[in-house]
């Protein structure tokens, strides 16, 4: 089963966050999918992070190691259509691109973003939290 995982998924595991467990269990033996901005809205989350004295600068280096270890396919998107879903809802496109990758491969979206679910529903893409 293909699963698409948001930027928050990955960020949840690395930082050890009280979602960790579960979301391990749910991914388990699942392939996950992310569009390939992934690394770099990894990499942006982190400093924003690090900005806001979130996380120190050693902590933020480690996470984002965690976060390249974690097996997931990344894949190309249609930016015109992502664009179009974000101006419709209101969101960033950088989410976006994750409601893309699950209306394009019909598959179910992982986040802990309440917003980013509420669309998904709205766009009939089964939502796993």
């Amino acid at each position: 089963m293909d699963i698409i995982a948001d930027t928050n998924i990955f960020l949840a595991i690395a930082l050890n966050e009280p979602e960790k467990k579960r979301i391990i269990q749910f991914t388990s033996g699942v392939n996950i999918i992310a569009p390939e901005i992934l690394p770099y809205e990894i990499g942006n989350a982190l400093s924003a992070m690090t900005k806001r004295k979130q996380v120190t600068h050693d902590e933020a280096l480690s996470a984002q190691k965690t976060v390249a270890s974690i097996p997931v396919r990344l894949i190309g998107v249609d930016v015109q259509h992502s664009l179009k879903i974000a101006l419709d809802y209101d969101i960033y496109a950088y989410d976006a691109y994750f409601l893309r990758c699950a209306i394009f491969l019909n598959a179910p979206l992982m986040t802990l973003d309440k917003r980013l679910q509420k669309v998904a529903t709205k766009l009939n893409i089964k939502v796993l939290a």
